[in-house]
């Protein structure tokens, strides 16, 4: 930034000048808070693998598409989530409420593939109904999602987009006349920066203004 254009008391970074490492501590430190999206996915012979996300949202509703952010290993291989991914075409995307919030840690070590993380953290398997990754009992809500596109971005990250074909909640976290998902029941928590979660309990409503209020 042009210092006459810079406010006093303002700190500036120009992130082409950046390393990775450090872009990556500035933006999960102030994009927040970011949803954890618990993925789970099976390998061609059937082996559960179950890893957590912050680098995940939902971008469109017709189609209903939810994004991921992977990130490789250090030496490139493909990690267990991704390459699922690319050889099934299908994932799970479950939410983490406060009451998983240690499983999902669990499965965020870095077992081998043979590991069933899911049972190294208490977890619940349950069969997909249109994918063959399975969804989480315990998980408030579920998403099972067929691969829409992948994006390469650099060496590093993928970009996975996928088109959720079915859902499943808990029956006290959504109204399924009204289709109005209650927060307080839902209990998602959200990654801040370093390794500081928080919850979504505080909450206020801001109802959006119309010309007339003006």
């Amino acid at each position: 930034m042009d210092s006459s254009t810079q406010a006093p008391g303002d700190v500036t970074f120009d992130f082409r000048e950046l390393s990775a490492r450090d872009k990556y501590k500035l933006l999960i430190g102030t994009i927040v808070p970011r949803p954890i999206a618990l993925v789970t996915t099976v390998d061609p012979e059937g082996r559960i693998n179950a890893a957590p996300f912050s680098f995940f949202n939902c971008l469109s509703a017709d189609p209903p598409i939810l994004a991921l952010g992977v990130e490789n290993h250090p030496d490139m291989r493909f990690k267990d989530t991704g390459l699922n991914i690319r050889l099934t075409e299908v994932f799970t995307v479950n939410i983490v409420s406060h009451a998983i919030a240690e499983a999902m840690h669990v499965c965020a070590v870095p077992f081998a593939p043979e590991r069933d993380e899911l049972k190294a953290a208490g977890l619940t398997a349950m069969p997909g109904k249109t994918v063959a990754s399975p969804w989480i009992k315990e998980a408030p809500a579920a998403f099972e999602c067929r691969r829409h596109v992948t994006l390469e971005l650099g060496k590093s990250r993928q970009i996975i987009l996928g088109e959720i074909l079915f859902a499943h909640y808990h029956a006290d976290v959504v109204d399924a006349e009204r289709l109005h998902v209650d927060p307080a029941k839902l209990d998602a928590i959200a990654r801040l920066g370093g390794s500081t979660c928080s919850t979504i309990r505080d909450r206020f409503d801001m109802e959006t203004p119309t010309l007339d209020d003006y």
